[in-house]
């Protein structure tokens, strides 16, 4: 194994192991991982839209406003989080001057709340297996897309975004969550909808990530950020999860809570 490959997996471990630690913890912790990863998101979103380091500061001190008043301790998943996120973001498209910047208040602040939302429906072991299925299905579509890209190859999904994403890869990625939500279903009572609603989340997954890809080309680097050694950026780590945690959300609202 060289040693690009030995830091990749290590640091993906140790990611893997944090971001479990806050979920099994939830309330306080789970709501702090999230809400610096959004604010590290952010100073990321103003690099790849070419601000400039005063307006990308700007940025991420007016995303923290809405994150901040989603602790739990404070007003959490309320219309007052929806209220202050609409206004961080008119504060940064006009101080800014940039929408371009300032759409990466609701890129950031929609999918922390609705993780938010699953992890805190109760009873607590049911927001936990909520937002297990919404990250684990992401992952999942992750490594089945890339294996299946690896084997099979094929017809590129978007080339001119995108050059190594094949529909092969699409289709093993959607296998993938499919698998992982029905074996959620079997052993952990999952939901049969949500488990069914699985490739739809993987299909907005790698939209996710090709929207990524498409800031990344545009601004002409090869990853959002070098904070995480041999795997970019924040964002490059959860451009799949901003895409699926708030349809996650949506699906179990309308699937599940609404019947």
């Amino acid at each position: 194994m060289s040693s690009e490959l030995r830091t990749r997996a290590i640091v993906g471990v140790v990611l893997i192991l944090v971001a479990l630690a806050a979920l099994f913890s939830g309330g306080f912790l789970f709501w702090m991982l999230l809400s610096v990863a959004g604010v590290l998101m952010q100073g990321e979103w103003g690099d790849l839209t070419g601000a400039t380091p005063e307006n990308r500061k700007l940025a991420m001190f007016a995303v923290s406003v809405p994150l901040a008043i989603l602790c739990p301790v404070a007003a959490g998943v309320s219309w007052l989080a929806f209220t202050l996120m609409a206004a961080a973001f008119f504060f940064v498209a006009l101080v800014g001057r940039s929408i371009r910047l300032a759409l990466g208040v609701p890129y950031i602040v929609v999918p922390v709340m609705a993780l938010l939302f699953l992890r805190e429906q109760a009873p607590n072991l049911q927001g936990l297996l909520l937002t297990l299925w919404a990250l684990g299905l992401v992952w999942a579509t992750d490594i089945g897309a890339y294996f299946a890209g690896r084997s099979i190859g094929g017809p590129k999904l978007a080339p001119r975004v995108s050059p190594s994403k094949t529909w092969a890869g699409l289709g093993g990625g959607v296998l993938a969550a499919l698998t992982v939500g029905f074996l959620l279903h079997r052993f952990a009572d999952l939901p049969v909808q949500l488990a069914a609603a699985s490739g739809l989340l993987a299909v907005a997954a790698q939209l996710g990530d090709l929207l990524e890809s498409w800031m990344k080309r545009r601004a002409g680097v090869k990853d959002s950020g070098t904070l995480l050694p041999g795997h970019g950026g924040v964002m490059d780590r959860l451009d799949g999860v901003v895409a699926a945690a708030p349809l996650a959300a949506v699906c179990y609202m309308i699937l599940v809570q609404l019947p």
